[in-house]
């Protein structure tokens, strides 16, 4: 699992897909959100929008990176 820092306090997940790169374009990663690919914590989210915080794990396609401060 990798640690990837944001600036601020959240970020949407669409967002922290990219740039944790987890994924190569955003609409890859639209894709992968609608058909529930993608967990947060553990659980399937299907949300772009979704409000991350530090501490929120990220996992796709096996890979995983954690959202720090």
């Amino acid at each position: 699992m990798r640690d990837v820092p944001i600036d601020g306090d959240m970020i949407r997940l669409g967002q922290f897909l990219k740039l944790a790169d987890l994924i190569d374009t955003g609409g890859e990663g639209k894709i992968l959100i609608a058909s529930g690919d993608v967990t947060v914590n553990g659980e399937v989210d299907t949300r772009r929008g979704r409000q991350l915080h530090p501490g929120d794990v990220v996992e796709v396609q096996g890979r995983s990176a954690r959202v720090v401060p």
